[in-house]
């Protein structure tokens, strides 16, 4: 009994190896999304992290989460920090 699910065992092995070893080296995953909004406007949402908290998802899963800006208002050097439930960090 034990040799026959060593045996099965062993197939289900071999055969899960020989599936994987079939695929693809390299493999691509790609998403996009059209949004109704020039390049500018929607560069001047993300560019300004006090406006993340119209948008953000993680924000919109906690709405008690704590936020904090640190640095300049927008662009290079600026920072957003935020303290929220398990689910958002």
């Amino acid at each position: 009994m034990l040799a026959k699910i060593l045996i099965a065992l062993a197939i289900i092995v071999i055969v899960l190896v020989a599936v994987v070893a079939w695929q693809p080296p390299t493999f691509r995953i790609a998403r996009s999304a059209t949004i109704s909004a020039g390049p500018a406007q929607a560069f001047a949402q993300v560019n300004d992290l006090h406006r993340w908290e119209a948008w953000s998802p993680w924000l919109k899963a906690d709405p008690a989460a704590k936020t904090a800006y640190e640095g300049a208002p927008a662009g290079t050097g600026a920072a957003f920090w935020w303290s929220g439930n398990h689910d958002v960090g």
